[in-house]
């Protein structure tokens, strides 16, 4: 499943040079894929008050070109692999047909100690997967 939202790039995320700052894309990126758990069902909220959380592991952006102020953005999310305590979710930021960004981020169910722990049955949702035999991605 392919989950796609919209942000609209406001001025104080935008540098000396008026395009938006590195960080403020991992606040895109942390928007969209909160979307796309919703889409697919995950329950966050309640998986927190249960004590476990969804974890960021290590990101890898590639920026393409820069977007700057009032440009509307979309960000496509999908998985890209999952294991039984990680996985990783493609995401691409697009302004029209330019690609401004893509990411790779890598995600670990924890408890909550913080330590990485096996997805329980109740969060371990076919949407956190790629399709069957094909690399997902946005």
């Amino acid at each position: 499943m392919i989950c796609e939202c919209t942000v609209q790039v406001r001025t104080y995320e935008c540098d000396s040079y008026g395009h938006v700052n590195n960080a403020a894309y991992l606040n895109y990126l942390e928007f969209a894929r909160y979307e796309f758990l919703k889409a697919i069902g995950f329950d966050y909220p309640a998986a927190i008050k249960a004590g476990y959380g969804v974890y960021v592991a290590r990101i890898e952006i590639e920026y393409k070109k820069p977007a700057v102020t009032d440009d509307v953005l979309v960000i496509r999310s999908a998985p890209l692999k999952k294991g039984a305590v990680s996985g990783v979710i493609a995401q691409e930021i697009t302004r029209g047909k330019d690609l401004i960004a893509n990411a790779k981020v890598t995600w670990a169910f924890v408890d909550s100690a913080g330590q990485p722990v096996k997805v329980p049955p109740a969060w371990d949702l076919p949407g956190l997967s790629p399709p069957p035999s094909q690399e997902a991605g946005p």
